[in-house]
């Protein structure tokens, strides 16, 4: 969301009803609040909101992780660590001669079709919450925190 208290990419908060949530911040805080913050501000924004916020079942999260597998292969991606949580994902994937934005785009159209076909969303729920956040890795070190981050379950 916009206002999400964490930050988020958006730039304007649109619609009347969300703006009453809280501020806006543009890019992710230095700073993350408290667990218990970001689960009042959503608790307030499920009330707000025109869908449901829905999480990932162990089902979809089996989909998800098929569907990621698959276009990996078939784009030629070097995937080095996946992590697909009830509310959120995180994919490390080595640069490609596809940028990274086609990249999250291809993650998230053909993700979100598979969900569909399953019945496990509706053709006008929204299954991700934006863009994605993408971070380019220079550093071996960097790349080996990120692989521990994104594994340790």
């Amino acid at each position: 969301m916009p206002n999400d208290p964490r930050g988020s990419e958006s730039y304007e908060v649109r619609v009347e009803k969300i703006a009453e949530l809280g501020d806006l911040h543009h890019g992710r805080k230095r700073v993350q609040p408290p667990s218990a913050e970001i689960r009042r501000f959503y608790e307030q924004a499920r009330q707000t909101l025109c869908h449901p916020l829905l999480t990932f079942t162990d089902e979809e999260i089996g989909l998800l992780g098929d569907c990621f597998a698959q276009l990996s292969k078939q784009r030629k991606w070097t995937c080095y660590a996946c992590a697909i949580m009830p509310d959120h994902v995180h994919l490390l994937i080595r640069r490609h001669r596809d940028r990274a934005e086609e990249m999250l785009e291809h993650l998230q159209q053909t993700s979100r079709q598979v969900l569909i076909a399953a019945g496990r969303r509706g053709p006008t729920h929204p299954v991700w919450g934006g863009p994605g956040w993408k971070v380019f890795l220079n550093a071996r070190e960097d790349v080996e925190r990120v692989v521990r981050y994104t594994s340790r379950g």
